[in-house]
């Protein structure tokens, strides 16, 4: 092989590195494309924009995620969340919280003494099939509800309605009046007096010296009283925050909104209040609506009060009553955790229905 020529070997590694080096490039440049689609070229892009109107730049506004979004608002507001912050740690730690662990527990047999063991849905099942006791708990709570909630809540708009259209001074009166008897403590101990089961009760004497009747009635030993009484006592506290809300409501409406309806159609004044009232003050019906569920469900100490623990053949005993016999007499806290789960369904359930109902007012 002559000097001037190269040899075989040398030809083969020079087109081996040339290869070698096109190979190379083409994944660097396949590699970059990649990242790119990844990758946003933020330098390239215009962080202002001038205003046609004013010809000023004003900065342009980025997509963000809405976690990112959650901790700019956060750290805008972070005045606000420190204020309310002692509330949501008291509101976690003794609501939410007894919350899931009542779930939890409610599958054991803890019972205050015993570490508790895990029972799966044995309690639920000893509920439904075999306490006879909370079948009549269930039915007492559920006639009970049916009748205080939705007549507690229309009794609570119908007159705030009413009080509303009153002179100012008038108003505060008259507010005060049907407010009382729920800021008055255990003032509903005047309906054991007047229903008293001896001549001395007002309403024994009242009927005795009429002649209506020939002796006594046993009011609260006598299971046909027991409910009834016990509801009119409901009816007449349920006049409490939800009542207020109600009025603090139809205070903050627009009035200009009326004078628009006017023109509009609107003839008569169960018009504005189904078109017009009704729905601006959406937020506190809402507001009335779970303080009168959790106060019908969770209607209990006047019952014990007027006729005690239990009523008589349980004509009266409620799942509140219930809750609190296994839980805070006989320490069965697994099954009294099982009933409270039941409650808290049945009233989770209740509280759609009326959150679906109220959507609908006004249409």
């Amino acid at each position: 092989m002559s000097q001037g020529k190269e040899s075989f070997a040398e030809r083969f590694l020079r087109v081996v590195k040339t290869i070698g080096a096109k190979i190379k490039s083409g994944v660097l440049f396949v590699i970059g494309k990649i990242k790119g689609l990844f990758k946003r070229k933020k330098k390239e892009e215009p962080t202002v924009i001038v205003d046609p109107a004013t010809g000023k730049a004003r900065p342009i506004a980025r997509e963000m995620t809405r976690r990112q979004y959650i901790w700019k608002e956060m750290k805008k507001n972070r005045v606000a969340y420190l204020m309310v912050g002692p509330f949501l740690l008291l509101f976690f730690f003794f609501t939410v919280l007894p919350v899931f662990l009542s779930m939890i527990l409610s599958l054991t047999d803890f019972n205050m003494l015993q570490m508790p063991h895990f029972k799966g849905l044995s309690n639920f099942q000893r509920l439904i099939l075999d306490d006879e006791i909370f079948l009549l708990a269930c039915k007492n709570t559920l006639i009970f509800a049916s009748i205080t909630g939705p007549v507690s809540y229309l009794m609570s708009l119908l007159i705030a309605w009413f009080i509303n259209e009153l002179p100012p001074k008038i108003r505060a009166a008259v507010t005060l009046i049907f407010y009382a008897p729920s800021i008055s403590g255990a003032l509903y101990t005047v309906w054991a007096a007047l229903f008293s089961s001896d001549s001395y009760g007002w309403a024994n004497a009242m009927a005795l010296k009429l002649g209506f009747i020939t002796k006594p009635i046993l009011f609260f030993e006598n299971e046909k009283w027991v409910m009834p009484i016990c509801i009119v006592v409901a009816l007449w506290t349920s006049l409490g925050t939800a009542f207020l809300s109600f009025i603090a409501g139809l205070q903050t409406i627009d009035r200009s909104l009326f004078e628009a309806a006017a023109v509009d159609g609107i003839k008569n004044r169960w018009q504005e209040l189904w078109f017009i009232t009704l729905p601006s003050m959406r937020p506190q019906l809402m507001f009335g609506a779970v303080l009168s569920i959790t106060q019908s469900f969770g209607f209990g100490s006047i019952v014990t009060t007027l006729c005690g623990f239990p009523s008589v053949n349980y004509a009266a005993h409620t799942i509140m009553h219930h809750l609190d016999d296994y839980g805070g007499q006989r320490y069965e806290v697994g099954y009294a955790s099982a009933i409270a789960v039941i409650l808290f369904v049945i009233m989770i359930t209740s509280n759609m229905v009326i959150k679906k109902a109220l959507s609908k007012v006004g249409q």
